[in-house]
Order: C-alpha cells, then structure tokens, then sequence
C-alpha cells in the first residue's frame, strides 16, 4: 500500500491514494474524466493517468467542472468490484458547495431533496425535474457555514442516487444554484465564481482486494 499525497501528475491532478489494485486522483476543475468527442477533447484523467499508470481504468466520472476524489482501477477485476460497489450504493461520497442565498444555520442536521430527474432532451445535455419521467433522485444537504456579506452558503452535500448533474439541478430547483454553474444557474449567479463551486472532498469504500474499509478526504480550494 503506496500513499503519494505530494506526487503531482500533469495539468494539476494529484495521485491522492494507490496501490496494486485500485487509484484515487485528484481532478482539478474543467479536466474531463474521459475522452470526448472531437482531437480538442482527447486531454482528460484516465488519459493522464494511463500514462502513469498503464491499464488503469475508469469506475465512475465527475462533471467536467467539478473538482475532487476520482476513483479508478487498476485492473479488471477490481474495475468490477468497485463498479458494484457503486451499482449498489456501496461507496459513500461527500460534496463541498458554495451556493446562492442564505441556508441555516451552520450545523444544522441533514436534510433531503428527493425530486425526480430526468434528461430534457431538447437541450442536452441538460436535466430537469420531471414528476412523471423522472427518475427517483435524493439528495441529503447541510449548511456549514454563511456569508451573510456575499448572500452564499457553504453547503456539505451527500448524493444518496446518483443521476447525471444531481447536485446542480437539486440545488438550483430549491432556489439555491451552485455558483459559477453555467447550466443551471442565472448569469448573475454564474459571475459569482471563476469555476462551479461544487468538489467530491469524500470517498469511502471497501477495498476490492483487502476487504478492508478505506476512507480518503481531499479539502476544496474554495473551503
């Protein structure tokens, strides 16, 4: 078992955690988790990552604005381990987001969203809230701390589903959008930030070889 907290690989992500069967990256906002479409949008993490390590794989994604804790694999069975994992609500993640508006007070206990998503296939690749198509969406939220100066809130978020943009159309159908969000926020609260204000800070997970229960925190550059 390897822990390389200050081993940086290209463009800024940082090898938080490896070890012979599984990684756990560091992905800096706006670096895509996989190759799209097109010669511009070949550069992304499990690129740079197979470089270093050759074979890795990829077991879940980010957005590509989002920043935080990339799980990934470094061979195939692990890959299928740790993809059930996820399947089966297995592995606990956390968010750091810095929303619009007043939520509290700090500490307050967990809260929930539970609003049905689905894809609004006019504007891909947007989504919506969707009572009738939707699919069952939940997440759980707290307040951290306020800036009653900027009218944000720091938020600590829990997706217990996992839905494409979740957090982002969660919060901006409470009237609350993640600042900086290009897709769900107005342009005023879009301003507000050079990024989306939105990073996975927790990952915990039986690991796939071990059996053994590991946890990994990697703090938000707005915190």
């Amino acid at each position: 078992m390897i822990l390389n907290w200050n081993e940086p690989l290209a463009g800024g992500v940082q090898a938080v955690y490896e070890d012979a069967d599984l990684l756990v990256l560091q992905k800096p906002a706006g670096l895509l988790c996989v190759p799209g479409r097109g010669p511009d949008k070949q550069d992304c993490l499990s690129a740079r990552a197979q470089e270093r390590w050759p074979g890795a794989l990829i077991v879940h994604r980010l957005d590509q604005a989002t920043s935080g804790l990339v799980l990934m694999a470094r061979h195939i069975d692990a890959q299928r381990r740790l993809s059930h994992a996820f399947a089966e609500r297995q592995v606990h993640k956390r968010y750091q987001a810095v929303v619009q508006g007043l939520l509290g007070p700090a500490e307050q206990t967990w809260q929930e969203i539970d609003l049905p998503i689905a894809a609004d296939w006019e504007r891909r690749p947007l989504r919506v809230i969707d009572p009738a198509l939707g699919k069952p969406s939940l997440t759980r939220w707290r307040p951290r701390a306020q800036d009653p100066v900027a009218g944000t809130t720091h938020v600590e978020l829990e997706p217990v589903t996992g839905r494409t943009h979740q957090l982002r159309v969660h919060l901006a159908a409470i009237g609350h959008p993640i600042l900086g969000d290009a897709l769900y926020a107005d342009a005023a609260t879009q301003a507000q930030a050079p990024r989306l204000l939105l990073h996975a800070s927790h990952l915990a997970f039986t690991h796939p070889g071990t059996g053994a229960w590991l946890a990994l925190e990697w703090a938000a550059e707005f915190e």
